[in-house]
């Protein structure tokens, strides 16, 4: 169970993380955060890393079902127990918490499970591969009490904090306007890849898990499983929620009431080449309906076709009654610059003592996360719904309570997946 990293800010080796100092840590042993990890390879990698670099974690248990990936890990932590099976890993006990860095269609088991054990959990973004399995992640988290995390790492910058405040001041006014984009794409050519022989050492049937059975093919495993809707959404399920993020955090945005999506040809198999959504949030209080767009491939927002825009790559847009506001991973620019000259946020938002860490020091305190599933689970429905409008070519008007979209019956069978035998829930 692996993924590769697919944010440059945060690209890590399963080698540079091999080296992290796992010793260093500052608490005894009596208090550390006993963690098993399941999916060992890339962002798996890193995040086992940041764990042993940045915090009180004791990583006891790993888990892959490609033993390629778990030599790495076997060295980093001789003393950890091995597992292949995250279930029987969950099973032997002697864990406080679970994280997750599978592919994405194994995230909402490793962490349901975790959670029914009254585990804490951190799980990679998207937080699970259905609308369905974010709401009810969410709920079981609230309802159990454990502390929780979903894996946007950007959340901890302070370039991202200073955004936050900037609109929440006020400070280009009203926001009724928000475009995120990114280029590239998780396509093919729209057909099930050829069957190849299984390599040696990789469990496939315990990798497609809950996954309906198909031959392995050399274009899943490691990573561009992400191609293929049977275990992942394309572009926009692995991207949306780092940019995304940045709108629902400072709008506090929540459920979307309609959403439209418009795209290269549909196909069964296969991501879009592009994709332009766009979703409506109601008035929160005396805050405007607000309108975000998502652009992936090589579309983007037409403020660049215009020369309003200075040519940064991926990003973030505001438009608001006074000004507007660019930002990406680690800049932000407010327009026109004569207006905004020496404007910039307040420090109101305390400067991050680490993404991995949050998680941690708040499982040790009883404390909360940034990016709680309670949060991170909204925000991921939201964006799982722009790939849901995609793959039935309809617009959506949403019914967040019911979880139900009008007059689109079709929708229902993405909204909430069957599991094959086994891997029921």
């Amino acid at each position: 169970m692996s993924s590769r990293v697919t944010r440059r800010h945060f690209l890590m080796s399963a080698a540079t993380a091999a080296a992290a100092p796992a010793l260093l840590r500052s608490a005894p042993a009596s208090e550390r955060v006993r963690v098993g990890v399941v999916g060992l390879a890339n962002q798996g990698a890193y995040n086992w890393g940041e764990l042993a670099k940045h915090t009180d974690a004791e990583i006891v248990s790993i888990c892959d079902v490609d033993e390629r990936f778990t030599a790495p890990a076997r060295k980093q932590f001789p003393k950890a127990k091995i597992f292949s099976d995250f279930r029987k890993m969950i099973d032997a006990k002697g864990l406080d918490a679970v994280l997750c860095a599978t592919p994405d269609h194994c995230h909402f088991h490793v962490t349901h499970t975790a959670l029914m054990n009254g585990l804490h959990a951190y799980c990679e973004k998207p937080l699970t591969h259905t609308v369905w399995e974010a709401r009810t992640l969410a709920e079981l988290a609230t309802k159990k009490k454990l502390v929780t995390q979903m894996g946007t790492q950007i959340h901890a910058g302070d370039n991202y904090r200073r955004v936050v405040e900037i609109i929440r001041k006020g400070v280009i006014g009203p926001v009724k306007e928000v475009h995120c984009w990114v280029g590239g794409a998780f396509t093919g050519n729209g057909k099930r890849p050829a069957e190849d022989p299984v390599p040696k050492g990789l469990d496939w049937d315990l990798w497609l898990a809950p996954a309906a059975e198909r031959p392995y093919s050399q274009q899943y495993v490691p990573f561009y499983w992400r191609r293929f809707w049977a275990f992942g959404g394309g572009k926009m399920a692995d991207m949306a929620c780092h940019h995304m993020d940045l709108p629902f955090w400072a709008l506090d945005l929540n459920h979307p009431t309609k959403v439209s999506t418009t795209g290269s040809p549909v196909t069964p198999e296969h991501g879009a080449a592009w994709i332009v959504c766009e979703f409506e949030f109601p008035a929160r209080g005396d805050r405007p309906p607000v309108t975000l767009t998502w652009y992936d491939g090589d579309r983007r927002p037409r403020y660049f076709a215009e020369k309003k825009l200075p040519n940064w790559g991926d990003g973030t847009l505001f438009v608001g009654e006074k000004g507007i506001l660019l930002a990406d991973y680690g800049r932000r620019l407010l327009l026109p610059e004569d207006k905004f000259k020496d404007v910039d946020g307040d420090g109101s938002i305390p400067k991050s003592i680490g993404h991995h860490k949050e998680w941690v020091e708040a499982i040790k305190t009883g404390g909360s996360t940034t990016c709680n599933f309670a949060y991170s689970g909204a925000l991921t429905e939201a964006v799982l719904l722009g790939v849901v409008s995609y793959r039935v070519g309809k617009p959506l008007e949403w019914d967040a309570k019911t979880l139900k979209a009008k007059g689109v019956p079709e929708a229902d069978v993405l909204i909430k997946k069957e599991y094959r035998k086994g891997w029921e829930v």
